[in-house]
């Protein structure tokens, strides 16, 4: 049997336990992406995982500020930044992957976040705009056209994604039944899912996913 060739690719984000209720920055309703990925997941042949995976002391985190508190934004570099309560720790349980998400339905883990200072919402660049996370290139070896969008949080990780995507000459999906978005500051999520239809991201449900 010859290798199975495709051109699409899903990309899990970051369904860890700390963005799911109990986490430490826990998107509302976060674990209900769980099922819905792990099913649909089971139709593609390439699918990456992500994880934020920061150092303690991370840049993004609030509590790395004196004086300053969560959800705050501040400018860092010249880009604004919130500051996030402290979050998927690497080596934590918060950033583990959500318990219930099927460990078979991916074939790559993509770590971001990583830099002490640097902090990273897309799963295809650090905030910088020019810090790659290796995934555009390990998807154009692959030979993938089109990326298909789930997980957390929709107004953040989610929508940076999306955008990065279509700025790498990736056609974008976003599936919104298997997101979640954390609206911060209120109006976040419409205005997020606004503007990735504006530049051309397509918003689907997980059963209008076709090939």
């Amino acid at each position: 049997m010859g290798i199975e060739q495709t051109q699409d690719a899903l990309v899990i984000v970051d369904v860890q336990n700390d963005f799911c209720p109990g986490g430490a920055l826990a998107v509302p309703d976060g674990d209900a992406v769980v099922e819905p990925i792990n099913r649909v997941a089971k139709r593609f042949s390439i699918v990456a995982a992500t994880q934020d995976w920061h150092p303690p002391g991370h840049v993004s985190f609030a509590g790395s500020h004196p004086g300053a508190q969560p959800y705050e934004v501040v400018r860092l570099d010249g880009q604004e930044q919130v500051l996030w309560p402290d979050h998927c720790v690497r080596g934590t349980f918060g950033a583990d992957f959500h318990p219930r998400l099927d460990p078979a339905c991916y074939r790559f883990v993509v770590r971001k976040g990583i830099h002490t200072g640097l902090d990273s919402y897309s799963t295809f660049l650090e905030n910088d705009r020019k810090t790659p996370t290796g995934l555009i290139g390990m998807f154009r070896e692959l030979g993938i056209r089109r990326v298909f969008l789930a997980g957390l949080a929709t107004d953040y990780c989610v929508y940076f994604s999306a955008l990065d995507g279509l700025a790498a000459g990736f056609r974008v999906a976003v599936l919104e039944d298997a997101c979640r978005g954390v609206d911060v500051p209120p109006g976040n999520l419409e205005r997020t899912l606004g503007e990735m239809r504006r530049q051309g991201v397509e918003i689907l449900r997980t059963d209008q996913v076709s090939f």
